[in-house]
């Protein structure tokens, strides 16, 4: 072809040929997601990546870690950042928490403040907004459980932060999420992949077969309980794998392991079910007196 060759004279086999033959752009972007606790970050970041990347539950400080979920198309890799949410600690621990999450705002390509749809936009949102930049995104979650008018309030609300976008989601059914995920892919900049094609977290599996045991720890427990367990690998000898908990008083220890050892059973077996055939999993209950308080138990923890 006449490189001279206006486009007007090319025909539609000319400019098929060059789509074929130019390389497609690849992008890649770093995506933060923020708000409060229980709004339904982790399960959102879940829901796009197509897999379970984080643990989920209606309990506060569910999310610990800032954990990295990797979403690879033939032209694009998006990287999500799950934070712990950000709430009024009331430990050393939650002063941890708080940190992490905000540490997790400086430097990427998108931040996501996801507000939940059932939920009165308040104070805690308004301080979380205020630490963002004006380019960030607002994520109403839960519409599915919102009725039509909540969820117009909660738009109403956010649209006085004159961020970029706005988006009601359902995190839960995926309805939203396909254009959320549009408008993400088209604002990441071009660039490489930043992990391998089947790499889909940067989480170890130790620590998401510990955090797997939480997450069951967190549905069957209630009040404090909650908040004062921690778990961690202690043995790993595929297939046998040994998880110790941790947890602040001996009163605790009773109610995690239950009567005849009947929550520590519901716990294995729930565990077992999501991870390889033919796992053993070994589950052993200590006290660790107020290891929330103590920021030297809280490193060695790993949060």
């Amino acid at each position: 072809m006449d490189e001279h060759q206006n486009e007007e004279e090319k025909t539609e086999e000319d400019l098929t040929f060059e789509r074929i033959t130019q390389p497609a752009v690849h992008r890649s972007g770093f995506v933060t997601v923020v708000g409060r606790p229980n709004v339904g970050k982790s399960s959102l970041i879940n829901t796009l990546c197509g897999e379970k990347i984080a643990i989920t539950s209606n309990k506060p400080q569910t999310t610990r870690h800032q954990i990295r979920g990797v979403l690879t198309m033939p032209n694009a890799q998006l990287v999500f950042v799950d934070t712990p949410g950000i709430h009024k600690p009331k430990t050393p621990l939650g002063e941890r928490l708080n940190q992490r999450a905000v540490d997790g705002i400086p430097g990427v390509d998108i931040v996501c403040m996801v507000v939940d749809a059932t939920s009165p936009f308040g104070k805690g949102d308004k301080f979380i907004a205020s630490k963002l930049p004006s380019s960030s995104i607002v994520i109403v979650n839960k519409c599915d459980k919102a009725k039509k008018n909540q969820i117009l309030q909660q738009l109403a609300e956010t649209s006085s932060l004159s961020f970029a976008e706005y988006f009601p989601v359902s995190a839960k059914t995926g309805e939203g999420t396909d254009v959320l995920l549009e408008y993400l892919l088209e604002k990441a900049p071009e660039g490489p992949r930043y992990y391998p094609d089947d790499q889909i977290t940067d989480m170890s599996d130790k620590d998401f077969v510990a955090e797997l045991v939480r997450e069951q720890l967190l549905r069957l427990t209630r009040e404090e309980v909650p908040h004062s367990i921690a778990t961690r690998v202690t043995e790993w000898e595929w297939p046998r794998v040994r998880i110790e908990i941790l947890v602040e008083r001996e009163s605790q220890k009773g109610i995690v392991i239950g009567h005849k050892g009947e929550v520590l059973k519901k716990v294995g077996t729930a565990v077992r079910e999501q991870l390889h055939e033919g796992i053993y999993i070994e589950l052993q209950v200590k006290v660790d007196k107020n290891w929330q308080h103590r920021p030297d138990r809280i490193e060695r923890l790993g949060y």
